[in-house]
């Protein structure tokens, strides 16, 4: 938290001394109230106009300094909270796959948009408020030290109860501001999921039963909003019962200094001093509590993790030239094991083909080959170099993937095949045609810049798959994964590019439930896992003694 408020040393200090004009500001005002009781006691009409005049002075500058005060707050305000979604956003982009796959993305969407106003509307507010009151505190104890130096060791005293007092609500107050955050992220997952499935909802008439689980989910999230307003009210009253016990004891005691011929103006000085100090104390400690409480929600969506993964953490540059080489490889789900001690080679330019009956582990396989997953036993390596020792971003820079389920986004189609690189217009030309867009390309006015809705709505799910398709030739990948790639397409135009796919020079590693006569057994080998164990096969044989049973 010190470095992220210190990142703009210049504004920050214009921040405190915005602050200090409210200190300032403050003070003045105390100072008017304690002259009129002067005026009043004097009972001097030339006396009480010089008064009046300084008032008219002060009514003046008050309003100018807040509108100064407020200007440089904002604008440091502004910049940090930049700061913070940055760093919230560099975190989750930055984060392993492997890490970022153990939560859903509406979690994340829940940091980046609930945590951070919470985070911008209760640290920069309590932040002030502290600052403010703290300062105001120390001047007012200082002011009273040289009035009447016992009234203020007796609030010294004070204040150090209070302090301590403080201290025991802090960790309830951490608590409530952790659990809100908590059920904001699963109130955004459910609206997301609510939303995802709303065809699904109203074509079975059951959108009435989400609703309120919807408000049930609402419900919970405004429960705790509230629990944790009533606990700062009720710190804030603690204190506030406190504080008028004090100041009834103060004005017993300025009732005996007025006896001895302290003046009217200047017990009513002292008062206010005494009762500042309360209400300053009043106000600072909860908002100091709230203030831990957001530096735990800032640590928690902005803070860089230190992340036990073992793959893709490396210095050295991927390189294949030869082969990769997996040995004694086994991995687990859980307690689940889904390869048991697998051991074959994928040689740069072959074609394989991933096989096996639903949940045998196919999708795993391609992950622990594409550097997703780390937590596996044995060794992957490539042309020699252990996959733990590689930099994960050179990995992907010369891998493309094609999923089954296609994200594209609210941008041209160009823009979702290029994904904003720098890509020669010859190769995005081949790309359109072997993926079967080139029909669209042609059949839309704006061409590549037809801009598509939110993940591709205006297209159907064979055109949305083409785009990936083409995504993927287009970045002409030493190494294509491709889970599923054609399921969405008709037979003849997956048919096509399933021939596509074998006719490129990148190596290319695929799973298909289809088979294409004629196609299929073009891929040099088929990978067939089977109750957790993996077998070689070459693709004629294989597809020849299938289709024969």
């Amino acid at each position: 938290m010190k470095e992220l408020l210190l990142k703009r040393k210049s504004k920050f200090i214009q921040y405190l001394a915005a602050t200090f004009m409210f200190i300032i500001n403050h003070f003045a005002g105390m100072a008017m109230f304690a002259l009129i009781l002067e005026a009043i006691e004097k009972a001097d009409i030339e006396y009480y106009k010089t008064i009046v005049i300084v008032i008219i002075i002060y009514i003046i500058y008050s309003p100018l300094t807040y509108l100064i005060s407020r200007l440089l707050r904002i604008r440091y305000m502004r910049d940090t909270i930049l700061d913070v979604r940055k760093q919230a956003f560099d975190r989750i982009i930055n984060m392993p796959f492997k890490r970022f796959s153990q939560k859903s993305k509406e979690v994340y969407i829940s940091n980046l948009i609930n945590d951070i106003n919470i985070f911008e509307n209760k640290f920069f507010i309590s932040f002030l408020n502290f600052l403010i009151n703290i300062g105001m505190f120390l001047f007012s104890l200082l002011f009273l030290v040289i009035l009447d130096y016992r009234l203020a060791l007796g609030m010294l005293m004070f204040s150090v109860l209070l302090f301590f007092l403080a201290g025991f609500f802090s960790k309830k107050a951490i608590s409530l501001e952790q659990e809100i955050s908590s059920s904001n992220e699963v109130l955004t997952t459910d609206m997301a999921n609510t939303f995802t499935g709303m065809e699904i909802l109203k074509l079975n008439n059951i959108e009435d039963k989400f609703l309120l689980k919807s408000i049930d989910t609402i419900n919970r999230v405004e429960g705790k909003k509230c629990a944790a307003g009533i606990f700062t009210e009720m710190q804030q009253h603690v204190i506030r019962i406190l504080a008028f016990v004090v100041s009834v004891i103060v004005m017993i005691y300025l009732g005996g200094l007025m006896q001895k011929g302290t003046t009217l103006g200047m017990a009513g000085f002292i008062f206010q001093l005494c009762s500042s100090i309360s209400n300053y104390l009043i106000n600072a400690f909860p908002r100091w509590n709230q203030m831990k409480a957001s530096v735990s929600i800032y640590n928690k969506i902005a803070k860089t993790e230190e992340y036990t993964v073992n793959i893709g953490r490396g210095d050295k540059p991927f390189s294949f030239e030869e082969q990769i080489r997996v040995s004694n490889l086994s991995f687990s789900f859980g307690s689940k094991q889904i390869i048991r001690n697998a051991s074959f080679v994928i040689e740069k330019g072959k074609k394989y083909l991933i096989k096996g009956v639903s949940g045998a582990g196919k999708t795993s396989l391609m992950n622990l080959l594409a550097m997703v997953y780390d937590d596996f036993e044995g060794s992957i390596t490539v042309d020699g170099v252990d996959y733990g020792n590689i930099y994960e971003k050179s990995f992907y820079d010369k891998v493309a993937f094609i999923y089954q389920d296609v994200f594209l986004f609210e941008d041209t189609i160009r823009n979702n095949i290029t994904l904003y690189k720098d890509i020669p217009d010859d190769q995005i030309a081949y790309a359109v045609k072997v993926s079967g867009l080139d029909t669209l390309i042609q059949e839309k006015k704006e061409g590549l810049n037809l801009r598509l809705t939110e993940n591709g709505k205006n297209l159907s799910g064979g055109q949305r798959q083409r785009i990936s398709i083409a995504r993927a030739m287009a970045k002409d990948a030493e190494i294509l994964f491709v889970d599923e790639g054609t399921s969405s397409l008709n037979e003849e135009l997956g048919r096509e590019i399933e021939k596509v796919f074998l006719e490129l020079e990148s190596t290319v590693i695929a799973i298909s439930h289809r088979y294409y006569e004629g196609v299929s057994e073009n891929y040099d080998q088929v990978i067939e896992l089977k109750n957790g164990e993996v077998h070689c096969y070459p693709a004629k044989d294989y597809f020849s003694e299938v289709l024969t049973c």
